[in-house]
């Protein structure tokens, strides 16, 4: 009986029962069906993409070759050109280091380190990315310009008669850049630290490698990856920022201002050649990033596990709580500034060190002045027709990304990231040139001029947001849900409402929210489209910095934080509301 036992089993052992073959696929008819209802998606959104992304690029380009080339002739000429290209690339490698010489060591002190008051700076840290750029460079000019608060205070400290420095030239800007752009690096080496495995640090102490060596050979190298990326996102940052050098710049250009200032002198064919370069510069500064990047490859084995060393030195102890304490109030001074301005009464403040007058007349004008309430109705009204179109156009280019396999998913992707790789003054040049007459045989439609081009613009430059985050949320999940759906019976609208979106919700909402917020406080593509009546808040702001009426100024930038703010709030609340009206979809 044993022995029967025994054969049976060496039988089944030796003929096992086979893995069932992954399925061939559906029948010819229902392949071509899916075809056809893919490239029934497919088709409109690559149209809207390559009408409204490529095609003005493509506009600029022809429109720096018209009349035999003579505004590359004229560029190449123009020792202002050439020193707009050089300023530009000094910027922006400068950028990339101050950046990174301030949030790599921050990354890892807070990362790697235990003591009194780490939490808060680590709240803290993350700060100014909260400030739309035109706001922070407000800030930065109400603190640190030759009439601000703390240039002041040292002045009358040292007894001078002149301020102690002129926050302008490349210096200046590049002192900002890093103010506001550290915060990517902080963050990309901040997630990559928490990915890293830190028993392999001590294996290498255990083998008797030193401190320096150990963050040489095996930390540095593991964070490659997220170096880089943040030196990308840095640099691409500072290629186009128009902010900086237009208010700390003085004499100083770069291309960014060039590009604009031909633009008013009428010299369009110039200001495509400008526009041009800048486009170029960002792709070839893309191209280098990513070979240093994948030049070698770093993986890790381990699960990670992230240790805190808990500071021990009496000295350590009692330095870094100060230091955090100090480095709080350096990160909460420019948004305390631009709150306390915003009490100002404007034309008061002058040369005390501090604005001598207060009052609410700035916020009450705000709310029941019509012409200083049009601002706010702009940008609010386009920041949400341009994230509407994001969330609809993105949410079909990702999901054709992701769970479809057709001819056009490479163009498709390459579409998706290009706006991410133009700079905004080059994207508003683009459309500038092409959209400003009706012409349909190609394909022109006039909106220079027009409430509608701003919005255009808000949605350009918000595609690479939302389509990255929503790719992020369907590729977890797993994709033989939808056919399970189908399987089932349902169309495939109920496949999408009911799997698909739930799938996607989280992406979908974290990137309607960075969209919504880029778009209400865009500043450089607005300076260059708007007119009087579709002006944003942005473009407010500066209006009345140049009036001298820094209160009002200071109030239009509190209530563009305010607005930052309320959009994220409801974001998360949206998204929370959602998550516990929707059981998660799971495999």
């Amino acid at each position: 009986m044993n022995e029967d036992r025994v054969t049976r089993k060496r039988k089944t052992l030796r003929f096992p029962v086979p893995v069932i073959a992954t399925d061939p696929g559906p029948p010819p008819r229902r392949s071509s069906a899916l075809v056809r209802s893919t490239w029934l998606l497919a088709a409109p959104v690559i149209a809207i993409l390559l009408w409204s992304v490529v095609y003005p690029n493509v506009s600029v380009i022809a429109g720096s070759l018209a009349n035999g080339a003579l505004a590359w002739k004229e560029f190449f000429a123009s020792p202002a050109d050439r020193e707009a290209v050089v300023s530009t690339l000094i910027v922006s490698v400068g950028s990339v280091i101050a950046a990174t010489l301030i949030g790599l060591p921050l990354a890892f002190l807070l990362a790697r380190f235990e003591f009194r008051g780490r939490r808060t700076l680590s709240a803290i840290a993350t700060l100014p990315a909260a400030l739309p750029p035109l706001v922070g460079v407000v800030a930065f000019m109400f603190l640190y310009g030759e009439s601000g608060v703390v240039t002041r205070i040292v002045q009358h400290a040292l007894g001078l008669e002149r301020a102690p420095w002129s926050l302008t030239g490349l210096w200046a800007i590049v002192f900002v850049h890093a103010y506001t752009m550290y915060v990517y690096v902080f963050l990309f080496v901040s997630a990559g630290l928490e990915r890293i495995d830190t028993t392999l640090d001590e294996a290498a102490e255990g083998l008797g490698a030193s401190r320096g060596f150990r963050l040489r050979r095996v930390t540095l190298p593991l964070l490659t990856p997220s170096i880089a990326g943040a030196m990308l996102l840095v640099f691409m940052s500072a290629l186009g920022s128009f902010s900086a050098p237009y208010v700390f710049g003085g004499g100083i250009r770069v291309l960014s201002t060039q590009i604009v200032a031909s633009k008013l002198n009428g010299n369009l064919g110039l200001a495509y050649a400008e526009t041009t370069v800048l486009a170029l510069a960002a792709v070839a500064g893309l191209i280098i990033l990513r070979r240093f990047e994948r030049r070698r490859s770093y993986a890790m084995s381990g699960k990670g596990r992230q240790t805190r060393v808990l500071v021990t030195s009496p000295l350590a102890r009692a330095l870094l709580p100060a230091l955090a304490v100090a480095t709080v109030a350096v990160l909460l001074l420019p948004h305390a500034m631009v709150i306390l301005v915003s009490f100002a009464r404007d034309g008061a403040w002058t040369t005390q060190v501090l604005p001598p007058e207060y009052t609410l007349d700035n916020f009450r004008r705000m709310a029941t002045d019509p012409a200083l309430w049009i601002p706010i109705r702009n940008s609010v009204s386009m920041a949400l027709i341009a994230t509407a179109a994001n969330v609809v156009i993105c949410f079909v280019a990702a999901y054709l990304i992701v769970l479809r396999r057709f001819s056009g998913r490479r163009l498709l992707e390459i579409l998706i990231a290009l706006p991410w790789a133009i700079p905004a003054t080059a994207i508003a040049i683009g459309l500038a040139s092409t959209f400003n007459r009706n012409d349909p045989v190609t394909l022109r439609v006039l909106l220079v001029g027009t409430f509608w081009i701003l919005p255009l613009a808000y949605f350009i430059r918000g595609i690479p947001l939302v389509a990255t985050a929503v790719e992020g949320s369907l590729k977890q999940m797993d994709p033989s849900l939808e056919d399970a759906a189908h399987g089932l019976g349902a169309s495939w609208w109920m496949a999408v409402r009911r799997v698909i979106l739930p799938a996607a919700r989280p992406g979908l909402i974290a990137g309607a929210l960075l969209a919504a917020v880029t778009a209400v406080g865009e500043f450089v593509a607005s300076v260059v489209l708007y007119t009087h009546a579709n002006r944003p808040i942005a473009v407010e702001i500066l209006a009345q910095l140049r009036n001298l009426a820094f209160g009002t100024a200071a109030a239009y930038s509190v209530l563009l934080i305010g607005l930052v703010l309320t959009i994220t709030l409801v974001a998360r609340w949206t998204e929370g509301r959602l998550a516990r009206g929707q059981a998660p979809v799971s495999a």
